[in-house]
């Protein structure tokens, strides 16, 4: 594998057509770093240099635990810091920053765990258990904003903290030793220890946060981690093009890690990155659209199927919003062709969606059956039945025509299906005009969490494996509800799957299947497809760990061989 700084790759971006910025932060003294590792206790011959160069096409939203949403933030965040857990390469939690499995009481309420004494942060600072406490305060704490504090939902108080009906201080968990936590829920919560795993719940140190204050973890530079690798390079949210996840010789567990640096780069345009590629400037890259499909045959060609669903959301929390009614939504469903989008746009091996919640992630637990099976639900592709849709619609809205924007990031994907959405509607549905909006990732996000949009291209991936992790986002009081569906029925359902029938394993699935057949009837939101990723990655990276839910890449274990 060719060597290559931050400064040689972005220059061949910039030669491709495609200027980034932020070459000037490149961490060459990192990345130059040569390794003479020999032979691991396989056999294999390992490269010199311990360099991996990675390829995404979207900028980080956050690099503060408190405040991302994404996952490309959520990959930054779970290699530079480490929590209790980690996920293992079959997405089962395993200790990490704990020093042993946590004790559970018998009513499944209550939490004991005991933390590694020998864990620090790269300031020298212990990592203990007043670390967790403070960043779990800081996540729920309404002055933080944070747009993932419902995942501390289960833990006593957060919600009711969160709504600012709480003190912060009754936050279920305190520092019960310096090395031990004890944690307290609302209610048992039979997938909390791979909440644990998750990046909201890893630890922040207090002296740091409040050093830097409000721009903590704007930069590299502002902040302090705990993890396998230290972030570098990185210039600010939703702006920098440009980072690395440099080994962190202070990690507990330094003496495993292998790889030296990890160097990201954004680049948009697919046809770059698979230019890079083969000119061996980049060892792992995306493809989307006529690329994944010309090059499925090739000997790099891997496809990662996720737990992740597409979806076009439609806000309708305007009174006047045509979006309301449910005759205009089905009629923008059934002219959704998800087979020719999945085959012929994507091309990478995603699913054809039938609702929110993905296949393949979680099972029936008295007949093993796939969650989707169960809900029993298609999404079909009728021109016919689409325009009687609009038709209806039209008489009950009292229009002939109706014209609205649909907000995409500015990927090279995402404007492609952009432009699918638009034509499709446009043809099938007469008088239905639809404008395009593409803007960089972070823009998107902004613009979605605070209901700036008409339309919006959005997705979800599974933080955890639990369906209810989907069927959440849709509830009346959700963060993440943009575009306000509200249904009664809806609300219940979820809520009896998180409370009431919390124990009752059959009767908590039975909740959850039919809260997905109340939302994919309605189409409170339309369900495009479950995304895969088509990459082409150099056969000599070894150990990366790829997850389907929660945040999607650990490189702890990577290795490059000759």
């Amino acid at each position: 594998m060719k060597s290559v700084t931050k400064k040689s790759l972005l220059g061949l971006v910039a030669v491709s057509g495609l200027v980034l910025a932020g070459c000037s932060n490149s961490t060459d003294s990192t990345t130059d770093t040569q390794s003479s590792q020999g032979t691991n206790s396989s056999g294999e011959t390992l490269a010199a240099d311990q360099t991996m160069e990675v390829v995404v096409p979207a900028e980080m939203g956050s690099a503060d635990i408190s405040l991302a949403t994404d996952s490309y933030s959520f990959t930054a965040l779970n290699n530079v810091y480490e929590g209790m857990y980690r996920l293992d390469e079959t997405n089962m939690p395993v200790i990490a920053g704990a020093a042993e499995d946590a004790v559970v009481s018998d009513d499944g309420l209550t939490y004991t765990v005991k933390l590694r004494e020998d864990a620090t942060w790269s300031n020298g600072d212990s990592v203990t258990a007043a670390d967790y406490v403070y960043s779990w305060q800081r996540t729920v704490n309404p002055e933080t904003a944070s747009g993932y504090a419902y995942m501390m939902a289960p833990v006593k108080n957060a919600t009711a903290i969160s709504e600012g009906e709480a003190d912060v201080a009754t936050l279920g968990i305190e520092a019960t030793g310096e090395y031990e936590v004890t944690i307290t829920l609302e209610q048992a919560t039979p997938y909390f220890e791979s909440l644990l795993a998750f990046p909201t719940f890893f630890p922040q140190n207090q002296a740091v946060v409040e050093e830097y204050g409000s721009d903590y973890a704007l930069t590299s530079e502002a902040a302090v981690y705990n993890g396998p690798f230290v972030l570098e390079g990185f210039d600010g949210p939703g702006v920098d093009d440009a980072w690395t996840f440099a080994k962190n010789n202070d990690y507990w567990d330094a003496d495993t890690v292998t790889i030296e640096a990890v160097n990201i780069s954004v680049v948009k345009e697919s046809s770059t990155g698979l230019n890079l590629f083969d000119t061996g400037e980049a060892d792992d890259v995306v493809l989307s659209g006529e690329l994944a499909i010309q090059n499925a045959n090739h000997e790099n060609y891997v496809t990662q199927p996720g737990a992740t669903t597409q979806y076009l959301e439609m806000n309708q929390a305007p009174e006047d919003s045509p979006f309301r009614n449910e005759n205009l939504r089905k009629a923008i469903s059934y002219a959704m062709d998800r087979q020719q989008i999945v085959d012929n746009i994507l091309g990478n091996g995603s699913l054809v969606a039938n609702g929110l919640v993905p296949q393949d992630l979680a099972y029936n637990p008295e007949t093993n059956v796939d969650f989707v099976e169960d809900a029993d639900r298609t999404l079909e592709y009728d021109e016919a039945q689409a325009k009687e849709y609009w038709e209806t619609a039209k008489s009950e809205l009292g229009v002939d025509t109706i014209s609205f924007s649909l907000m995409t990031s500015d990927t090279d994907q995402s404007k492609k299906l952009g432009e699918y959405v638009q034509g499709a509607l446009q043809q099938t549905l007469e008088g239905v005009t639809v404008t395009l909006q593409t803007v960089p990732f972070s823009v998107r996000l902004d613009r979605s969490n605070n209901g700036d949009f008409e339309m919006v291209m959005n997705n979800w991936i599974g933080d955890y494996a639990d369906p209810i992790n989907f069927l959440e986002l849709f509830t009346t009081d959700s963060s993440y509800n943009r575009g306000k569906w509200l249904n009664d029925d809806y609300d219940s359902l979820v809520e009896a799957a998180s409370t009431t029938d919390v124990n009752d394993p059959e009767a908590r699935w039975n909740d959850m299947v039919e809260a997905e057949q109340v939302i994919t009837d309605s189409l409170g939101i339309v369900p495009l497809f479950q995304n895969a990723e088509a990459h082409l990655r150099s056969d000599k990276i070894k150990g990366l760990v790829v997850h389907s839910v929660g945040a999607q890449y650990d490189y702890k274990d990577v290795y490059i061989v000759e």
